[in-house]
């Protein structure tokens, strides 16, 4: 008794104040989820005019930190110190919808890493024909070598990403608010003049863009694939005091990220006006891509590349974490239903050259999937990111703690929108 007593005292002790491994998470989180999505958040969020995209500013930290502390706490809730989200789906829902929501978890976020490998290759070869004036390799080549390059990264293990990541957002945030502020002497002011009245604002245009914006948004913040190792890490670092300590990472994580990803996203719609960002979304290009044929500036030709380079590899590394996870979760699954013994160090080999081989076909038949990614991999990562833990606040005893409060039910609202306005885009 009193054993446990000293250790749940020694628990909570160790959680309070931020340490310099919360600081890693902070940054592995943040890093996570500022990708290749937040450089097309500022066409779609701002083609609708300025009252969507201040509703988009008052909604982005409330729906990214509501939504993924309830994904943390449901990978929390599992009864093992180390089980991770689909031990923790097996426990509370059964073998069934442990194998259907493991491989819903799996293509939420493998095709987001298809999409990585694509967008990075195409990035590195404009970089080289466009900036450096050089003839690019065979793109079989070329994107093999950059896959290769990530994967020695994933070869160093789980931590080694997360530190990989907290390093690699620190360029990434100079460069990003670096061109913020750049693009601050063109800032025009088209948008707030050609605004409606406020009381005319909030009519069936503005409700049906901030509609069909929430899903996008959903994606840019999006860092679900890391936040079981995250969970299960700080489980095992501060037991009972997790929770507290994992919520408390998690919104310096999104404040930061809200902070930094607004001020971007002003910043370049401020620049523009509501025709040029419908322009950018005709042409199915990136706010950077637009803003260097707009301005046909150097500087911006210069630094565009560099911050897509930056932000995609950042994404790839930790969707990596999610996929691994995912697919050795299915296999492990099929292995123990056959009686067979699970070999982690064989299952992160497999899946290792499944991923090297599947991402390098994808980017070298570079085929246009990110619309794809958006309409089939959204309502996935909505259903698993925000309706899942929702529902398991009503069903499993170790989440009834949570229930009656008024952010379950507006991470709910939000989830059904977001699948909801996917599926409009489908049928439109």
């Amino acid at each position: 008794m009193n054993i446990a007593v000293e250790g749940s005292l020694a628990s909570n002790a160790s959680s309070r104040g931020i340490n310099k491994a919360d600081v890693v998470w902070m940054l592995g989180l943040y890093g996570t989820a500022i990708g290749a999505g937040v450089l097309f958040l500022p066409i779609n969020a701002g083609v609708g005019g300025l009252w969507p995209l201040v509703a988009m500013l008052v909604l982005a930290l409330p729906l990214t930190f509501f939504a993924h502390r309830g994904l943390t706490r449901f990978v929390l809730s599992g009864s093992t110190r180390d089980g991770d989200i689909t031990e923790v789906v097996e426990e509370h829902f059964g073998k069934t919808a442990g194998k259907f929501i493991t491989l819903l978890y799996f293509f939420a976020i493998y095709p987001i890493l298809l999409m990585y490998s694509v967008a990075i290759t195409n990035t590195v070869e404009s970089l080289m024909v466009h900036q450096l004036g050089m003839t690019a390799p065979p793109r079989a080549i070329l994107s093999l070598a950059l896959i290769l390059g990530l994967m020695a990264i994933v070869r160093l293990g789980g931590q080694v990403i997360v530190k990989a990541m907290s390093v690699l957002v620190f360029p990434f945030v100079i460069t990003l608010m670096g061109l913020a502020l750049y693009l601050i002497p063109h800032w025009n002011g088209a948008i707030i003049t050609e605004a409606p009245a406020l009381g005319d604002a909030f009519n069936g245009d503005f409700l049906k863009t901030l509609w069909l914006a929430i899903p996008v948004m959903v994606f840019s913040f999006n860092h679900s694939p890391i936040i079981s190792s995250f969970a299960v890490d700080n489980k095992g670092r501060y037991g009972e005091g997790a929770e507290k300590k994992c919520s408390n990472i998690l919104l310096g994580a999104h404040v930061m990220m809200v902070m930094t990803v607004m001020f971007f996203v002003f910043s370049c719609v401020l620049s523009l006006s509501p025709a040029d960002l419908a322009a950018a979304k005709e042409q199915n290009i990136s706010i950077l891509s637009y803003l260097a044929n707009h301005f046909d500036n150097p500087v911006i030709a210069t630094v565009a590349p560099l911050i897509a380079m930056v932000a995609i590899s950042k994404s790839f590394l930790g969707h990596y974490l999610g996929a691994q996870e995912g697919m050795n979760g299915l296999m492990a699954k099929s292995l123990r239903e056959k009686g067979k013994n699970v070999d982690v160090k064989q299952l992160n080999k497999v899946t290792a050259v499944f991923m090297i081989l599947t991402t390098w076909a994808i980017a070298t038949i570079n085929p246009s999937i990110l619309g794809m990614i958006e309409d089939l991999g959204g309502p996935i990562i909505a259903m698993l990111l925000f309706l899942m833990p929702m529902y398991a606040i009503t069903k499993v005893p170790a989440m009834r703690k949570y229930a009656g409060n008024i952010s379950n039910v507006f991470v709910t609202i939000i989830g059904l929108i977001a699948m909801s306005g996917i599926i409009y885009k489908l049928i439109a």
